[in-house]
């Protein structure tokens, strides 16, 4: 993956700012915080709609992400289906699961962060 090609990133997360948890949970998070490597900005992307859902939150999630526009995504833990879609769509998925929204950033600059290969759990993880 060329970083340089690399303008937005999405991080999953329980808040609403830089400062904001990650959340472990991909497809269940509560919103993703689309993050503009050019200028440094941000906006939140809800993803309220999956919290309650019986299935398919993992999916909804990762199509959220394709529409924000990002490229990669970093959060805690991406499940079969949600990887699937973000691979298809050329999205990067990495894993982070400590920390806040920024201190992920920074990892992700200085290139701490490796890209999952595949799924790093089961389809209905809690």
């Amino acid at each position: 993956m060329d970083k340089s090609k690399i303008q937005k990133i999405a991080l999953a997360t329980s808040g609403d700012s830089l400062d904001s948890p990650l959340d472990r949970r991909f497809g269940r998070a509560k919103s993703f915080l689309i993050y503009n490597l050019e200028n440094d900005s941000f906006t939140i992307a809800a993803n309220s709609q999956t919290l309650n859902i019986v299935q398919g939150a993992g999916i909804q999630s990762a199509q959220n992400v394709v529409e924000s526009g990002a490229q990669c995504v970093i959060g805690g833990h991406c499940g079969p289906k949600a990887f699937r879609v973000l691979c298809a769509a050329g999205i990067s998925v990495f894993g982070c699961e400590e920390g806040t929204v920024q201190e992920a950033i920074n990892l992700w600059k200085d290139g701490k962060l490796v890209p999952m290969e595949t799924a790093d759990v089961e389809g209905h993880w809690v």
